[in-house]
């Protein structure tokens, strides 16, 4: 799921706030397609060995127009020991709601994911953006304050049967209500004078997730630091640490590293 951080696409006249843990109320650019690859490295919990998790999410994106955008994502992971492919997702997000005014804007919008995954379910934490199948449902309410945005987002997520006869485990609860609170700043460029100065956003996010039928729940801090490059090309780099959690979770600390490419009106 689910920091934030205000930039302008000067050539586009489009405002927009980029998260590195979640997605913002604003869509990409319509017309546009772009790649992504996010690469995660956690600490594996109880492997009493320091091993690293890695996870690899690749994703197309298309801006199909200004109020609606689909991902198409998948999944790869060191848990068989080589990298292998666990499974796929389609996410999609549409704008419900803008006001916008000079510097400033508020906007809401719905999203969706359905996920197929293969892996083995090993943990309690519901995750269907990489470890589970299943869906989540979603609304996110972002504000745009000149330089500073803040954005919350509000999800049911429902896990059911991994692929391959991994079968979601009878006595745990499949169902989680997630949540997450961002704040983010562009830092740089002070004064804008052209697409091609480079954005730097410091940011940080509020991450949980609580089990209705359990009573079970976690929550997590990420701060992040992102770089834009020509208004087309980001990094973003996070490290995302656990503040408390009552419930099995395999590698909930570590660091995310993303890159993303976005192609203007090819569609």
């Amino acid at each position: 799921m689910m920091a934030v951080a205000a930039m302008i696409w000067l050539p586009h006249a489009y405002s927009q706030e980029l998260f590195v843990y979640s997605e913002p109320a604003s869509n990409m650019p319509a017309h546009s397609m772009g790649i992504r690859v996010s690469n995660w490295f956690m600490n594996e919990t109880g492997a009493g060995t320091g091993r690293i998790n890695f996870h690899t999410i690749p994703e197309l994106m298309w801006g199909v127009n200004k109020n609606l955008m689909i991902h198409a994502e998948g999944f790869l992971s060191n848990r068989n020991k080589g990298l292998s492919a666990e499974g796929a997702a389609l996410y999609a997000k549409y704008r419900l709601y803008s006001k916008d005014g000079m510097y400033r804007h508020f906007r809401m919008a719905a999203f969706g994911r359905i996920s197929t995954n293969n892996a083995s379910i090993h943990q309690e934490e519901i995750e269907t953006n990489g470890h589970n199948s299943g869906y989540e449902l979603g609304l996110i309410g972002t504000q745009l304050l000149h330089k500073t945005a803040l954005s919350v987002t509000v999800a049911y997520e429902q896990a059911t049967n991994n692929a391959g006869n991994n079968e979601f485990p009878a006595y745990q609860p499949n169902k989680a209500i997630n949540y997450s609170l961002s704040a983010g700043h562009l830092f740089l460029p002070v004064k804008y004078s052209s697409y091609k100065q480079t954005n730097m956003n410091a940011m940080v996010e509020v991450i949980g997730q609580y089990h209705p039928e359990d009573g079970k729940s976690f929550l997590d801090i990420a701060p992040a630091i992102q770089f834009i490059f020509n208004s087309q090309t980001r990094v973003d780099i996070g490290y995302k640490f656990q503040l408390a959690s009552a419930m099995t979770r395999t590698a909930p600390t570590g660091l995310l590293i993303r890159v993303e490419h976005l192609l203007f009106n090819v569609l």
